[in-house]
């Protein structure tokens, strides 16, 4: 196994870091890192959002409520971001359109490559990271305190730091649930690996938390998937141009 697929496999999500701030160097190394990562017919629907102010990262903690929002090494946002395009169309008076559902799935597909390329590369150089999907919990005013302007959508962001602790890491779902040669196959003919899975799952947290929790994948994301979240993401996506009105 070569050193590359070492690090993707040891993956973990950190979020506890020392005080020490990403040096200018570091930042625009991690940035050049996601930047070179494969886009949608060369189009960089992307933008990627530095947070330094520390009341604007106060206040993106107050919509996520987690700390390390706040205390971290770097806060990267990583948005949708059609804007530019828009801007040099005008400046050629052609007429583009991004309120198709394919826009906005090139977009969030270019963000979440470059993404996933700058966390390989801060995990490479000894840095932790944690991806931050909370800011999505309410994205008119994650939004508003970016400034960002139409046509631009906050998707996701992403800590990275100096890791004050290893952390551990959750198991992912076996080969022959996630992996379907030829023909997609049912969840009968995976149910046992997924049941298995589930109490290892359980053994998991259970070992991680003394007995104080044994819940089991597929009962977690059921709970999940069954409540009604960020229903205002829809509403605030067409606002700035998306998914039409």
């Amino acid at each position: 196994m070569n050193e590359v697929i070492k690090l993707l496999n040891h993956h973990r999500s950190l979020r506890k870091f020392t005080d020490e701030k990403l040096s200018e160097e570091t930042i625009r190394t991690l940035v050049g890192a996601a930047q070179s990562a494969s886009t949608s017919s060369y189009v960089q629907a992307y933008s990627i959002m530095g947070v330094t102010d520390p009341e604007k990262k106060k206040a993106l903690r107050e919509i996520s409520t987690q700390s390390y929002v706040e205390h971290n090494g770097h806060l990267f946002v990583f948005v949708v971001d059609y804007y530019r395009h828009q801007e040099l169309a005008k400046k050629t008076d052609a007429d583009i359109s991004i309120d198709k559902t394919e826009n906005l799935i090139v977009g969030v597909v270019d963000a979440s490559l470059a993404a996933q390329n700058m966390a390989v590369a801060a995990e490479s150089m000894g840095l932790g990271i944690c991806y931050i999907g909370s800011l999505r919990n309410d994205v008119k005013k994650a939004s508003e305190i970016l400034g960002l302007p139409d046509g631009a959508f906050p998707l996701f962001g992403m800590v990275a730091g100096y890791p004050t602790e290893e952390g551990s890491q959750k198991e992912r779902l076996p080969f022959e649930a996630v992996y379907h040669e030829n023909t997609y196959q049912r969840i009968d003919e995976v149910e046992d690996d997924i049941e298995a899975y589930d109490q290892r799952v359980s053994d998991y947290y259970s070992e991680r938390t003394e007995g104080k929790r044994d819940d089991k994948w597929s009962g977690q994301v059921i709970n999940m998937l069954s409540k009604k979240q960020r229903l205002d993401v829809d509403e605030v996506l067409k606002k700035k141009g998306f998914l039409g009105q």
